[in-house]
């Protein structure tokens, strides 16, 4: 059913392909950028991913004025700061983030620092409260899952709350995104499944969530037939480039669905379990997903049941039976990938204990991705998801 109105929206260039990283000096200088930050985790540079970014820039009339090597697993609010320090104490006119979720959300939100003036990040959290146009931006992710590098959402620790803060602002999204499949290949079993499965939970929640639209249900449907043909060759061969390129695509497709469609109670929840318990995100959402679809069968079944033959759950019967083959068809991936790098299916696994549970929901029922989940999420609602996934 087409609603009767809906908005999309999706600025970023997008350059695909096995030499993808060498048009990086090109694309800056289109963009009047000379001068790159390069923001980056230490994970990035041991896998030698930044001395390959270093060599592009080789007989360009670009340069890296600065590299930021020190961003955590979950960026935090003194990080950013560091970061729009740098910027400005080097001279810089451009952000370039090399890495995963983490990298490119310290970019984002460095970039709202640096043209805001403001230390305190509370000052612009939340929805469209940038008033100023950003610095350039260019994305190379070494993940493929958080499609960070096409959304306009980006996720901070706060240190002194313990919470992660959401931003979201049409200026936070990058003018370039670089996929290399190269730049991903280096990536272990076990972060290449959890990335995936964030991945497919950007693209599950946003086909049957709220804000759902046609043209984000195109790229859901896409990101999950790229995400389910290839995740178990990637897990199982970490070179192959073909696998590499085409989840790398999925993962930027199910963050353009969810950028305009949203995500809900997987995401929330996942937020808290990242906020309280330090569980990395793509685990979360690999534990929670198949228990947050089956809590909104009630009021989303039918559109879950449609996902079915995408996901490789087809079985004859009614839609209900079809909603059921879509879970567990999530579930078998889970157990395949837990057979194959040791990936969590519970809670417990991924070190959360039962009296964490009762914070965790209460973070999660004010996290601002419950709005659009079909199903009311209240506090018990929450929690009794939590106990099921524990």
């Amino acid at each position: 059913m087409i609603p009767q109105y809906y908005e999309f929206y999706c600025p970023v260039k997008i350059i695909s392909g096995l030499k993808a990283l060498s048009n990086l000096p090109y694309e800056m200088d289109l963009l009047n950028a000379h001068r790159a930050l390069v923001v980056t985790d230490q994970g990035v540079v041991g896998a030698g991913l930044i001395r390959q970014v270093e060599r592009v820039f080789e007989g360009s009339n670009c340069e890296i004025g600065a590299i930021f090597d020190q961003t955590p697993p979950d960026s935090s609010t003194e990080v950013v700061r560091a970061v729009a320090k740098l910027f400005s104490e080097r001279g810089c006119d451009c952000f370039v983030a090399v890495g995963g979720g983490s990298s490119m959300d310290t970019a984002k939100c460095a970039n709202m620092v640096v043209l805001e003036g403001a230390d305190d990040l509370m000052a612009v959290q939340g929805v469209e409260r940038l008033k100023k146009p950003t610095k350039p931006f260019i994305a190379v992710p070494t993940t493929a899952g958080t499609g960070s590098e096409v959304t306009v959402a980006a996720v901070i620790y706060d240190e002194q709350t313990r919470t992660k803060m959401g931003f979201a602002s049409q200026r936070l999204l990058p003018d370039v995104a670089i996929l290399d499949p190269k730049m991903t290949m280096t990536m272990p079993s076990m972060i290449t499944a959890a990335t995936a499965m964030d991945a497919l939970t950007h693209a599950i929640e946003a086909y049957y969530c709220l804000q759902k639209n046609p043209v984000s249900d195109a790229f859901a449907l896409a990101a999950i037939k790229l995400i389910m043909g290839n995740v178990i060759r990637c897990v199982k061969n970490g070179r192959d480039e073909t696998a590499r390129l085409a989840m790398a695509n999925g993962a930027l497709l199910a963050g353009t669905s969810f950028s305009n469609s949203m995500v809900g109670i997987v995401h929330a929840l996942a937020h808290g379990c990242g906020g309280v318990c330090r569980v990395p995100h793509g685990v979360a959402n690999a534990i929670l997903l198949p228990w947050g679809m089956e809590h909104n069968l009630e009021k989303a079944g039918a559109i879950i049941a449609e996902l079915s033959p995408v996901l490789g759950g087809s079985t004859p019967g009614s839609a209900t039976d079809q909603a059921q083959a879509a879970i567990q068809a999530v579930r078998n991936l889970g157990m395949r990938l837990k057979k194959l790098c040791g990936l969590p299916t519970t809670l417990r696994e991924a070190g959360v204990t039962e009296d964490e549970l009762a914070g965790i929901a209460k973070i999660a029922i004010n996290d601002g991705t419950v709005a659009l989940n079909p199903e009311e999420v209240t506090y018990e609602g929450a929690l009794e998801i939590l106990r099921k996934a524990l």
